[in-house]
């Protein structure tokens, strides 16, 4: 099996997708992940999964606290700002529990680092989840490597 058969294959797995975003190195910094889970709910766990090559992985030591932000289907952009497929600045950040989190995003998570594993070419952190935020609408999906909407068929 190759690389592109099994990235084929993992994409007809449905996400929601998220923004996660910390405070290091003096700014705001953001990535979008899909690979994200609930993990225990005593404690309250969740966890993330960061590429090698990505700038979160890079600085993994430096991030103790981050927040999550699951996307309404109206933040698709925001999304794609995050996962760099268009190139603007974004700069509609609000606060939880004193971390950064995407504004009116569906729901908005708090969280603290617990553990750190690192898996094949990926970094999962586990963290206890601090406060949350719950709002009203659709997530956004990705399936098949493509956005996708509730709605859609």
């Amino acid at each position: 099996m190759n690389k592109q058969i099994f990235r084929k294959a993992m994409s007809k797995f449905a996400t929601g997708i998220t923004v996660v975003t910390s405070e290091f190195d003096n700014d705001i910094q953001g990535m979008t992940v899909n690979a994200f889970m609930s993990v225990s709910l005593d404690p309250q766990l969740i966890t993330i999964s960061l590429d090698s090559k990505t700038n979160f992985h890079q600085n993994a030591d430096k991030i103790k606290r981050f927040g999550v932000s699951i996307l309404r289907e109206e933040q698709q952009e925001i999304s794609m700002i995050f996962a760099k497929q268009i190139e603007k600045e974004f700069k509609d950040f609000a606060e939880l529990d004193g971390i950064p989190v995407i504004a009116n995003a569906l729901t908005t998570l708090a969280c603290t680092v617990v553990n750190t594993v690192e898996a094949g070419d990926h970094l999962l952190i586990i963290a206890e989840v601090d406060e949350i935020e719950i709002n009203e609408g659709n997530p956004i999906l990705y399936y098949n490597s493509a956005y996708k909407r509730i709605s859609d068929e």
